[in-house]
């Protein structure tokens, strides 16, 4: 016998520009048996050299969360092509309440330097007054008119790589974009999103479906990194980015707050080692913020945690060295 979880994260979205609160699954599709399903971004513009985004520094501005894997990977994707003085970025509060993400509420930095608005979805309604959708992060905004290009994370990463002029080592590589895709969304649905298929799913049989899908996607990663240092090609690549957020929230928020309990990331040798290889790339550690991290999964999620008592640990020893130097 299936139980249903009834009581469920309220996040809320905009329906014809009116906010509404609403049960986390409302903001995704609901399919049958309780599964999780995430809805796809709204806005998928690019930039793009001769087109109505044209990449040029100063235009564009990065809303981010750093407790967000998914807006985690854009900035990590910014930094390492050197991109700050081309793309101004801020972050929103780590806490996400009845209002969905907001400005201002704690540090100075999450203010929004564009339009000292205090809602995220106020963003969304100054690019589209009748926007119906997720107010989500990463937001890739036009500050010349005053628009939102894209709030896709992968399409957001790849534009960011590729589009503007950088010094830095290609992470998107013309040469491996097939490969790099691939593994991408191999990982996607067992991983990045299989953990959030985990911890909302509403059904026993939906969450053994998710959790099971999960580890066997990481055991086969286990086996795959174990002989190679990243996973496609001979250096950092995107793939490797959009599985590294992911893992870096793992042991502190999705092992317990998401039921990912079969192992921790420490458990895998060469998982652990990777995560600790890229933590470890310049750039990289200083954009990883476990106080937002760990400060929004236990406290925005109270039907999950409703003491919303925020863990100590676990201790992550990310500092320690990870030898795949011998990989090459």
């Amino acid at each position: 016998m299936e139980l249903l979880f009834v009581s469920l994260p309220r996040m809320g979205m905009l329906v014809e520009g009116v906010w509404r609160e609403t049960p986390v699954t409302q903001g995704a599709q609901e399919a049958e048996g309780g599964r999780f399903i995430r809805r796809a971004s709204a806005f998928r513009d690019h930039i793009e050299r001769g087109g109505r985004f044209t990449p040029e520094a100063g235009r564009y501005h990065l809303y981010v969360s750093w407790a967000c894997p998914w807006a985690h990977r854009t900035a990590i994707v910014r930094r390492l092509k050197r991109l700050e003085d081309q793309i101004s970025l801020s972050t929103v509060d780590y806490l996400m309440g009845s209002d969905g993400w907001t400005f201002g509420q704690g540090e100075p930095e999450t203010r929004d330097p564009i339009g000292g608005l205090t809602m995220l979805r106020e963003v969304y309604v100054r690019a589209d007054a009748r926007y119906t959708g997720k107010v989500t992060v990463p937001v890739l905004w036009d500050k010349r008119e005053n628009t939102i290009v894209n709030n896709e994370s992968l399409e957001i990463a790849k534009m960011l790589d590729r589009e503007f002029d950088s010094n830095a080592d290609p992470l998107y590589p013309a040469a491996l974009e097939r490969e790099i895709d691939a593994m991408i969304e191999a990982n996607y649905g067992a991983i990045n999103d299989g953990v959030y298929r985990s911890g909302f799913a509403r059904t026993q049989g939906a969450y053994d479906e998710a959790v099971i899908a999960l580890f066997a996607r990481l055991d086969a990663l286990e086996l795959h990194l174990s002989k190679h240092r990243y996973l496609v090609g001979p250096g950092l690549s995107l793939a490797d980015i959009c599985l590294f957020t992911t893992l870096l929230r793992f042991d502190a928020v999705y092992h317990g707050h998401f039921k990912c309990n079969l192992r921790r990331i420490a458990d895998y040798a060469a998982l652990q080692g990777f995560l600790l290889d890229v933590y470890q790339t310049p750039g990289v550690r200083e954009l990883c913020r476990f106080d937002h991290i760990k400060g929004h999964y236990y406290q925005s999620h109270d039907s999950l945690n409703p003491s919303r008592i925020v863990p100590k640990g676990p201790i992550l020893h990310l500092d320690a060295p990870h030898g795949r130097d011998r990989l090459g």
